[in-house]
């Protein structure tokens, strides 16, 4: 039998890359009222990093989290970038105006316990319930992240071990774009939650086939980020948090059109199919705004017709294994 691990809550959750500032800059009252209304729909479940804004998306969740009973939502952040202060805020893409210190990667034992009190001194709380190894994945190290996933096993792995033993967290895993780096933190360690953010989508599943049967068979959840691959589920241009290619906006259309057919926007489709595996607890759109967040919270509950589901796979556009709302 897979063992009983600690998950978020979902099927909603809020991601906090938008608050750090990403692609555009936001004002404090807009990010109050984005964290206001995702409470007001009934998120419990808030996801920040030291990287978001370089510090800036933790304070603003800090601020608001800090007004309402700490036992009443649970709050994860990451490890593996360290933020030392720079006279001249550093460029950290895609995040703008961000706050004046630069992120070094530091996946070692002592880094991880460092990080963890840096970031809960910058959201003024005295405890963060799950931790995430951040990035550890070619996409952001290239050829050296293997080496760098080595020194996150035996470092950070082995700190958020501890932390968890002593109670310090709840839970620990990884924070990645890319699924390997997951299979690989199954075999070689213990892990209780991954954040796995585009690798799963009405766009694009990766995940089903390898990463979330060895999820099942170990008890381990996953959360989904970037259910609207960076955008562009939702309308926008951008897939993986650069210019679309053309292949997947003419699959996006596609999946339009079949959604229009029966009814039911795009985004809800989008939101339901990813919170329907069993190993995903929770779905984490970023947003902006408070308009946002409520329509999120609306597109999860909106009605999605079960012949929708039958279409986009006679269509090929969704594999046959692929969990669906009601099915």
């Amino acid at each position: 039998m897979a063992q009983t691990r600690f998950a978020p809550p979902g099927p909603l959750g809020f991601g906090g890359a938008p608050l750090g500032n990403m692609f555009v800059a936001v004002d404090e009252a807009t990010a109050e009222g984005a964290l206001r209304a995702a409470w007001e729909t009934g998120v419990r479940y808030f996801d920040t990093a030291p990287h978001y804004g370089s510090g800036l998306s933790e304070h603003r969740f800090g601020r608001v989290l800090r007004q309402f009973p700490r036992d009443d939502y649970v709050l994860s952040t990451k490890v593996g970038r360290l933020l030392k202060p720079d006279e001249v805020p550093p460029e950290n893409p895609p995040f703008v105006e961000t706050l004046p210190f630069r992120g070094v990667y530091d996946y070692s034992y002592d880094g991880t316990m460092r990080s963890i009190e840096d970031s809960c001194q910058r959201l003024g709380l005295s405890r963060v319930d799950i931790a995430y190894i951040h990035d550890v994945a070619a996409d952001h190290h290239g050829d050296a992240w293997e080496e760098q996933f080595r020194i996150a096993m035996d470092g950070a792995a082995r700190a958020l071990i501890r932390l968890r033993e002593e109670g310090v967290i709840r839970a620990w895993g990884l924070g990645v774009n890319l699924t390997e780096p997951c299979e690989r933190a199954l075999e070689q360690s213990d892990p209780d939650v991954f954040l796995l953010a585009g690798r799963y989508s009405l766009l694009d599943q990766p995940a089903l086939d390898r990463l979330f049967p060895a999820c099942e068979e170990r008890g381990v959840h996953v959360v989904v980020g970037g259910p609207y691959n960076s955008g562009l589920l939702a309308g926008g241009t951008n897939y993986e948090y650069r210019p679309a290619p053309s292949e997947m906006i003419r699959k996006r259309d596609r999946i339009a059109d079949v959604c229009r057919r029966h009814g039911a926007d795009i985004r809800a489709a989008a939101l339901q199919f990813c919170a329907a595996h069993p190993v995903v607890a929770a779905v984490i759109p970023g947003a902006k705004s408070a308009d946002r967040v409520r329509a999120n919270a609306e597109l999860m509950a909106a009605k999605v017709p079960a012949a929708l589901w039958d279409e986009l796979r006679r269509e090929g556009l969704l594999p046959e294994n692929a969990p669906t709302p009601g099915g």
